[in-house]
């Protein structure tokens, strides 16, 4: 289905790996004012230059330090003990699980706890503040919304799309886990490796196999304005912007089992010496009226119910026209970094 996603007042940016002043030492722990050193992994389109005016307009002081959500929760485990960052937002409940279970969240209630459905994260340690669908989008210059594919197998076993969707080329990042984890969870078998079919696993070959590379610093609508690929994986969020830079009008694949959603969480890291402070940041940033305003300057779909009011209508509709892929989180959470070992290690090109 094609769907137009820019969004009046909505800039488009570049891509960026993190930003923030350093750290300044003078501060006492956990006095109001001191830097707050914030892991993220969703810190692009300008999402976190963004965060870094708006807080500082608040009254805080940042450094943003972005990775892919996979580095990013491993930095996290092995720097347990004597963390560096005070708080992390952006990881999925897959990520956060993982963290939660070598005891390095701090416990905490925000604010606007019972302005959030909790059970979208433990209602313990970590918090949902943004739901992120992962979609397929198109090029419809290239692809009529007629012809576009149905569900992602469509790819690789119709031959009118094999060589035209862009392949990821990193298992690094949330969203390139998520995608691989939404596909072999349709072939869960007890008695297959690592929990998953043969059958499973041919698919994971299939994408591999007839998709086009994606080619690092080259962003996947820059190809497809290009005319090197059609199509490839995205954030409905991460659209709009896109949309405007590259001159591309994207449509939105809308398979009937669904997509995959990622509920962005945000917790404090077990250690920090910042704890009020991480608290009060979390207060600000999740209220409804801070992720109304990100929900507003970014086209997302805010956990926080007060939010949801100051959401454009158009993107609500496109959120709601798209439903959830049904999706087995703790059997993903218990497997995922050893499918990642065994798709980097068998099937990535």
């Amino acid at each position: 289905m094609r769907r137009q996603f820019i969004g009046a007042g909505l800039a488009a940016a570049l891509l960026l790996t993190g930003c923030g002043g350093s750290t300044d030492s003078s501060n006492e722990g956990g006095s109001e004012g001191a830097t707050l050193v914030i892991y993220t992994n969703s810190n692009s389109d300008g999402k976190g230059d963004w965060l870094e005016a708006q807080a500082t307009d608040a009254g805080f002081n940042i450094e943003i330090v972005g990775l892919g959500g996979g580095d990013l929760t491993n930095r996290i485990i092995a720097e347990g003990g004597n963390p560096v960052a005070d708080l992390v937002f952006g990881l999925n409940n897959m990520y956060f699980e993982q963290i939660k279970a070598e005891d390095l969240l701090e416990p905490y209630t925000p604010e606007w706890s019972g302005d959030v459905d909790e059970s979208l994260g433990d209602g313990e340690t970590f918090w949902p503040l943004v739901q992120q669908g992962i979609v397929l989008a198109y090029n419809t210059d290239a692809i009529a919304e007629g012809d576009a594919p149905s569900d992602w197998t469509d790819l690789w076993t119709d031959e009118q799309y094999k060589g035209r969707y862009e392949s990821v080329s990193t298992l690094a990042g949330a969203t390139q886990q998520i995608i691989m984890a939404s596909i072999l969870t349709r072939y869960q078998d007890e008695s297959g490796d690592l929990g998953i079919s043969d059958e499973g696993w041919e698919q994971v070959q299939g994408y591999f196999e007839n998709g086009s590379k994606a080619v690092e610093g080259e962003d996947l609508f820059a190809r497809m304005a290009a005319g090197t690929v059609d199509m490839g994986q995205m954030t409905i969020s991460g659209i709009p912007a896109r949309e405007a830079q590259y001159g591309v009008t994207a449509g939105v694949m809308e398979p009937e089992i669904g997509v995959p959603y990622a509920v962005e969480q945000v917790g404090v890291i077990k250690g920090t010496d910042k704890q009020d402070e991480a608290e009060r940041f979390i207060n600000w940033f999740g209220s409804g009226e801070t992720q109304g305003a990100f929900a507003a300057e970014f086209a997302s779909l805010p956990a926080n119910q007060k939010a949801l009011e100051m959401t454009d209508p158009e993107v609500l509709a496109a959120y709601e026209s798209i439903p959830p892929q049904e999706l087995d989180w703790l059997f993903i959470r218990d497997n995922i970094s050893q499918w990642v070992e065994k798709i980097e290690l068998e099937y990535m090109p």
